[in-house]
């Protein structure tokens, strides 16, 4: 989409790299026409977006981890600090869901989370990306598997990240950046070598194998196309969380119709 190795059906974009939690922020800001976002911080900015079909980050056995340096007991977790890698990050709704009462949370770039664990900074933390794939390599030990927590309780995939559109603009531009988006996505999947250098450039300290294994963890067959099934449990997601009184709003016609 971005190197115009598909037919973009002539829109043209220019695109931004940003942490997740900030590209959070700056669509909450209403910022950006097209962003990918979290599915928790979607349920805050609903007025002003709508989620997309095709892009979005879902899955099994993908989700956070809970990690630190030493066996913590998770009945005790309230008494300790926890790194979260943003407030409304999809990883903080979930560990907010399996512990309500742990509230000592330090928001720090999801990348620094391991080191603030071994600083002592915080007690443990909750990790998202590529930091599962490191993690016992730092001699840190994984507490709980946040997305195996909500597995259990749900039997439905974890929606981690999904791509927002304003509502604003026009509904044949919002079906066709949909399409662009999938084709682009179908592209990658049938050239898996095309986006190599480009994702190398941007995957920071990531080696080959880790970056790979990045990508066959987070990309997948919810990321062509949401279907049911992906709807579904963004819909299960939000639910709970207004159940909870973590949310308290939600506009309708969150999803856009293709």
């Amino acid at each position: 989409m971005v190197h115009g190795k598909i037919d973009t059906e002539g829109l043209s974009f220019d695109y931004i790299l940003a942490d997740v939690e900030e590209l959070n922020r700056r669509a909450s800001n209403n910022d950006l026409d097209v962003t990918k976002l979290s599915y928790f911080a979607f349920a805050f900015i609903s007025d002003n977006y709508q989620l997309l079909n095709s892009g979005s980050a879902l899955g099994y056995k993908c989700g956070p981890l809970l990690i630190s340096k030493k066996d913590i007991p998770l009945a005790e977790l309230k008494k300790y600090s926890v790194a979260i890698p943003g407030k409304h990050t999809t990883a903080n709704f979930l560990f907010s869901i399996a512990f309500p009462d742990a509230t000592n949370k330090k928001e720090i770039l999801f990348s620094d989370i391991e080191d603030a664990i071994l600083q002592d900074k915080v007690d443990a933390g909750v990790i998202i990306h590529e930091n599962r794939f490191t993690y016992g390599q730092k001699g840190l030990v994984k507490l709980i598997d946040l997305g195996e927590y909500w597995e259990s309780q749900t039997e439905m995939p974890i929606p981690l990240g999904g791509i927002a559109i304003k509502r604003s603009l026009a509904d044949e531009i919002k079906k066709k950046v949909d399409r662009v988006i999938r084709r682009s996505v179908e592209y990658a999947f049938a050239n898996p070598r095309s986006a190599y250098d480009f994702i190398k450039s941007n995957a920071q300290e990531m080696n080959e194998e880790v970056m790979y294994k990045h990508i066959e963890l987070y990309v997948n067959k919810f990321s062509i196309d949401l279907g049911e099934e992906g709807k579904n449990a963004v819909d299960t997601m939000y639910k709970k969380a207004i159940q909870q009184g973590i949310i308290h709003h939600l506009a309708d016609d969150i999803f856009v119709r293709i």
